[in-house]
């Protein structure tokens, strides 16, 4: 069993379609066509069917999919080790990050890393809290920015980088906004524009209203930051966001409301594998990020 069969096999695979992968590989069709027959033929089983001009896994081609893309990943990734071991200022960083933290903190951070690291190439990631967490479990990537941070997870070693408020955030014509602060009992009647069920941010907001005593009236949802803060320029309700997505001043016929009690909270920092090394270029973004952020907080 050759490395090249199992390359071909997954992308046969993923296009349904002999020709089409070929064309994908810049390999002659007939070159793919043998080397199927040859890894069908060693594993004694069809591992294709055809359907019309398709082809179509097999029940037992399905699971040998499965387990094909869990050894090829591992094998590109040792291949990554082996490449960034022998001249680790030219590796590659692949990074998770929510939308939450892509506007402000990621570029400062990474744009300060370049400066001493010119030559490390980023891979970037967006996804949700959960699939995140999930990517660093599974190797898909080594690091990730979260925000909050969890702390209870056994396949995860967590680094709170800081911790930050979430304030409201209004429409430049609501009656609150002439106000220095707010209590969060005051939105209680207000509709509000959240991100949709599911999202960590959603679930933070959500809680803390209810310990103020309400359920917020989630009229309008957005999956991005610009989203939401457009529904509010627009008048469509309030909404509750962390304080560094506002990188400086509040978007336009918008004003930003600190929140007196209850106070609501998230940390916000990196998580890396804890039973899985780093490669070096990616151990020396890791600690150089906790440097920044700790000479930050020094300053502040």
């Amino acid at each position: 069993m050759e490395l090249r069969q199992l390359r071909y096999f997954m992308e046969v695979a993923e296009r349904e379609h002999m020709t089409e992968a070929a064309e994908h590989l810049h390999v002659a069709q007939s070159a793919i066509s043998l080397q199927i027959t040859k890894l069908e033929a060693e594993l004694g089983v069809a591992l294709f069917e055809r359907v019309g001009r398709n082809l179509k896994l097999t029940p037992i081609g399905q699971i040998f999919l499965t387990h094909t893309k869990t050894a090829i990943k591992a094998i590109d990734y040792a291949k990554e080790k082996v490449d960034e071991y022998l001249n680790p200022e030219h590796g590659t960083i692949k990074i998770g990050y929510p939308t939450s933290l892509a506007s402000h903190l990621l570029p400062n951070v990474i744009s300060s890393f370049r400066k001493d690291h010119p030559n490390v190439s980023f891979h970037m990631r967006q996804g949700s809290y959960a699939r995140l967490i999930d990517n660093v479990k599974s190797g898909t990537i080594n690091i990730a920015f979260l925000g909050p941070v969890p702390t209870n997870d056994p396949d995860i070693e967590p680094h709170i980088l800081f911790m930050e408020n979430l304030s409201a955030l209004v429409p430049s014509n609501h009656p609150l906004a002439e106000r220095d602060s707010i209590y969060l009992s005051d939105l209680q009647n207000e509709q509000f524009v959240l991100f949709p069920e599911g999202y960590i941010l959603q679930k933070i907001v959500v809680d803390t209203c209810k310990q103020a005593g309400f359920t917020p009236n989630i009229t309008s949802e957005g999956e991005d930051m610009d989203a939401i803060k457009g529904l509010v320029s627009a008048g469509i309700g309030v909404t509750l966001l962390p304080d560094s997505t506002f990188s400086g001043s509040p978007p336009a016929l918008t004003v930003r409301l600190p929140i007196i009690a209850p106070q609501v909270k998230r940390s916000v920092g990196v998580i890396i594998p804890k039973n899985r090394d780093l490669a070096p270029s990616e151990k020396a973004f890791y600690e150089f990020t906790k440097k920044f952020f700790s000479m930050l907080e020094q300053y502040q």
